[in-house]
């Protein structure tokens, strides 16, 4: 005898399409994926898919640079690119090892190397300064931040002339030049990490009765950490774009002066060293600021890991 539900069910099976009745008083079963999706469930669950990039590829940052240096053997060799518009790769190998040999290279190598370091330090130490001054006290940030936003809107490069006006064409407009670049993000990156850590940890170092000092080494500067690191990069790119720029105005020694002296006797191959020797720098610089991110901040769990 069928009862009420079964009832139900049949004349739920006649107004409803996609279903198929069973002998007897069972009930029916909807056909469709979802009756797949709900017998999957019960047979087990369903794979976790993974959302993320991925797991690293072993070389994976080497991958795109190696590939454009073969576009430009296979370019070359082929007879595809002018050698007066860009010079081959083995012309370029001589021309290096003839500056090399020459001492050209290494001396213009460390002018331009000493600039960088001096006005990247000069700029890491007030950029840092003045994120932790504007981050810790409201008087700070009014007085800081609105000067440093300005600065932040008015190219680095657009502030030349002035500079050689006040500091002349001697190697005081450089420096100020390459700290001026790098002291905004610096101090962007850092002050925005300040003011993102994490208030709980404030109201423990209150109750824990931390000293200013303790306070600023134990919770401040570790908060910020990240954030400095991330401007670290930045700032070192913009040092290396503004030591281009400076060292090919007025400037007798620096890489900067031997691509512009080779700019004017039309040396290609010259030209392609010095832009050779700025991205081994750069490659580097940012390679280091890298691996001092992944040993400080081994501790998070991101999307990277």
């Amino acid at each position: 005898m069928a009862t009420t539900w079964d009832a139900d069910e049949a004349k739920l099976s006649r107004s409803s399409g996609g279903r198929i009745a069973h002998a007897g008083s069972r009930a029916t079963r909807p056909v469709g994926p979802a009756s797949f999706a709900g017998s999957a469930g019960l047979a087990g669950p369903r794979a976790r898919r993974r959302l993320g990039p991925g797991p690293a590829i072993p070389f994976g940052l080497q991958i795109g640079p190696v590939l454009l240096v073969l576009t430009w053997v296979v370019g070359s060799a082929l007879g595809w690119i002018d050698p007066r518009i860009l010079s081959a790769p083995w012309t370029v190998v001589e021309a290096f090892v003839r500056l090399i040999e020459q001492g050209r290279l290494q001396d213009n190598f460390v002018t331009s190397a000493t600039r960088a370091l001096l006005g990247l330090s000069i700029g890491l130490l007030i950029g840092t300064v003045l994120a932790v001054i504007a981050g810790l006290s409201r008087i700070g940030e009014a007085l800081i931040d609105g000067p440093v936003q300005i600065k932040r809107a008015i190219p680095t490069l657009a502030l030349i002339p002035l500079l050689i006006l006040w500091f002349g064409i001697g190697e005081s407009m450089k420096v100020t030049t390459i700290a001026l670049a790098v002291i905004v993000p610096i101090y962007i990156h850092t002050h925005n990490a300040l003011r993102s850590i994490d208030s709980r940890y404030v109201e423990l170092a209150e109750t824990l009765r931390m000293s200013q000092k303790d306070f600023i080494l134990q919770v401040v500067l570790p908060g910020a950490l990240p954030g400095f690191l991330l401007g670290l990069r930045f700032a070192v790119t913009l040092c290396w774009v503004s030591l281009v720029v400076v060292e090919q105005i007025n400037a007798t020694s620096g890489l900067g002066y031997m691509i512009d002296l080779a700019r004017n006797y039309g040396q290609t191959d010259v030209i392609l060293v010095g832009l050779v020797v700025y991205v081994l720098l750069g490659l580097v610089s940012d390679g280091l600021v890298r691996l001092i991110e992944q040993r400080a901040l081994s501790w998070r769990r991101t999307l990277a890991n």
